[in-house]
């Protein structure tokens, strides 16, 4: 990796700091965020416990990949991309219920105008998928409407493996991954029946996504080779459909191509559940990798977006800055002091002596929990609760986060949507938001990511308040909803 500042590229170190400070105003989750342009990393920094070598689950920043593999298939005449998608799985097509599914072409389903059979994707547990998928019932027209569909891109993920004989991640590294740098130990998550997660399970660094990024900026060309076919690649950076359903001007609003986003200013990206992204700027030869957890925050894409454009994008000069040492130290300074997400407010109230070390004895609720109690010692609290596998404890900072394991088990591991017992890691953090309201989040940083939140209400009558909100895949469901309890000592 190349590396220069940010003035010798035209852009103001003033302006990543300004950026840097909207994203920490807006209280997003940030984990890592890279800067390119004209292929010099001009700034990279990473949230602890984030670092560079840090396997990031990318969710359906996958599907860009399966577009990759598409291409490279198509190149090697092995597809043709007005094919049906029948062709390929002729058994499962076969017993479809639907006529439209085995018919929608590889190009209807890369532009995400599908018959769309997607159902319970998350929550089923059983089978092979792949069967599932071509047991659905469309309700759509393929070729004429976009509407987003996973479901699909799984499905080209497993064409890919199913017409070259290789796990999706072999075959792409065998043709372009391992040319490119990407680091050996990324990997893709699998699904009940064997095939690759392709829609939404690759783990691998922010730098691998970055040089993804640059190969596709660069129309599939890396130092002088054509790795992907030229047409194919900007065809699939392309509009090749409408997405704009309200006619509204927002930043996934500016059409879709092949499992590409389209979004301001020419520019395509690949996008990731919870806030995985690859922007790239065609016109100004630029990337921005931004990943991150803020699942449930839908305010926050935008602030991601539009201010990339307006304060980093849009200004770019085409020439070089004066080196401007001032800016670049108080950079450097600014970025040093960023930490992962905490709950903002109070370290203390007096409340919090009250209600140390009090049992509650709960109502009925949907999470089940019969009882709880708080802790708090200097700077930390735990948070023990009895549910149904029993009793647990979840230690927490006050005003900082505290790591360790979320002490829930039955949760996926590497293959979705079959549960496994190892418990998720995870950082938690509270803070008095009220005198009386104690605010907690959970933030699980594993091989999946979610969010937990947790609102304590108190009163001086020893009564208890709780509301749990979860934003996740398919876990943390018993912690959602409202809960009330009574001081029992």
């Amino acid at each position: 990796m190349k590396f220069t500042t940010p003035e010798q590229v035209g852009i103001r170190s003033a302006a990543i700091e300004s950026y840097l400070s909207h994203l920490e105003a807006g209280g997003l989750c940030t984990h890592d965020l890279i800067l390119m342009r004209h292929g010099k990393i001009v700034f990279e920094h990473y949230w602890a416990p984030f670092h560079r070598d840090f396997l990031h689950r990318m969710y359906s920043v996958t599907k860009s990949f399966v577009s990759l593999a598409i291409g490279l298939l198509a190149g090697e005449g092995k597809i043709g991309l007005d094919d049906p998608i029948g062709k390929y799985f002729p058994e499962e097509a076969a017993a479809s219920p639907c006529p439209n599914l085995p018919k929608q072409t590889i190009r209807q389903m890369l532009m995400m105008a599908t018959a769309n059979p997607q159902r319970g994707w998350f929550e089923d547990h059983g089978g092979d998928r792949v069967k599932f998928y071509f047991e659905g019932k469309g309700k759509n027209l393929p070729g004429l409407i976009f509407e987003y569909d996973s479901t699909g891109s799984f499905i080209l993920g497993a064409l890919v493996e199913r017409v070259s004989g290789e796990d999706l991640m072999t075959y792409l590294r065998r043709r372009v991954l391992d040319k490119i740098g990407f680091s050996r130990e990324a990997y893709m998550l699998k699904c009940p029946g064997g095939h690759s997660w392709a829609d939404s399970a690759l783990l691998c660094t922010p730098r691998d996504l970055l040089l993804a990024a640059k190969l596709c900026l660069q129309q599939g060309e890396w130092e002088g080779e054509q790795l992907i076919d030229r047409e194919y690649m900007r065809a699939a950076t392309s509009k090749q459909i409408d997405n704009n359903g309200w006619g509204v001007c927002d930043f996934d609003t500016h059409g879709y191509g092949y499992l590409f986003w389209r979004t301001y200013d020419n520019s395509f990206c690949f996008v990731g559940m919870g806030c995985q992204y690859a922007i790239c700027v065609p016109d100004k030869d630029m990337i921005l990798i931004y990943n991150g957890d803020n699942q449930g925050l839908p305010y926050v894409k935008p602030i991601i977006f539009d201010r990339f454009f307006e304060e980093i994008v849009r200004p770019a000069a085409d020439e070089a800055l004066p080196e401007d040492e001032a800016a670049q130290a108080s950079l450097a300074e600014y970025a040093a002091g960023l930490k992962l997400f905490t709950v903002r407010g109070k370290a203390h109230e007096a409340m919090e002596q009250v209600v140390n070390g009090v049992t509650y004895r709960m109502q009925d609720n949907p999470m089940g929990i019969t009882r709880m109690r708080l802790e708090f010692t200097e700077g930390e609290g735990t948070l023990s609760y009895t549910n149904a596998q029993g009793d647990k404890v979840l230690r927490f900072g006050l005003g900082k986060n505290v790591f360790g394991d979320f002490p829930e088990t039955g949760y996926d591991d590497q293959i979705g949507g079959v549960a496994g017992e190892r418990l998720y890691h995870c950082a938690a953090s509270a803070a008095w938001v009220s005198p009386y309201q104690l605010l907690l989040r959970v933030q699980i940083i594993d091989t999946y990511f979610g969010n937990l939140s947790v609102g304590f209400g108190f009163n001086e009558k020893g009564e208890l308040s709780v509301h749990m909100q979860k934003c996740a895949e398919h876990f943390l469901d018993t912690y959602n909803g409202f809960a009330m309890g009574m001081r029992e000592n």
